[in-house]
């Protein structure tokens, strides 16, 4: 079974940059589809990115796209989220998830969430 842990959360001022880490433990890592999430206060959670177990390109929401940069090391069983110009709207509890599924962008096809780590961007 497969656990995670994320990390590299914290307060950034806008345009500022942060990077992610997802820690898994366990098996067979390299055969999910990985991806982040991000919750903001009050609203449901919402894709991030990913990259599918198939390999191939990691995929993004619009919202980051060119902002945002996610790999995968299937040797050391890591995800890493690079930010890059942050915006305040930014700012939420981002987690790591895993699916069976190649290329999905929808939280409920994912499982195995972290605990989050908190991103604060200010103005």
């Amino acid at each position: 079974q497969v656990q995670l842990v994320e990390s590299g959360g914290g307060l950034v001022q806008a345009g500022g940059s942060l990077r992610l880490s997802c820690a898994a433990s366990g098996r067979a890592f390299s055969l999910y589809t990985m991806g982040w999430f991000r919750q903001a206060p009050g609203k449901e959670r919402e894709f991030v990115a990913a990259i599918g177990w198939k390999g191939g390109s990691p995929y993004y929401a619009d919202s980051v796209k060119g902002r945002f940069t996610m790999s995968r090391d299937n040797i050391r069983n890591t995800a890493l989220l690079q930010m890059n110009s942050l915006k305040p709207e930014d700012t939420a509890v981002y987690y790591c998830g895993k699916s069976d599924r190649d290329r999905s962008s929808i939280p409920a096809d994912f499982s195995s969430w972290g605990q989050g780590t908190q991103v604060t961007v200010s103005s």
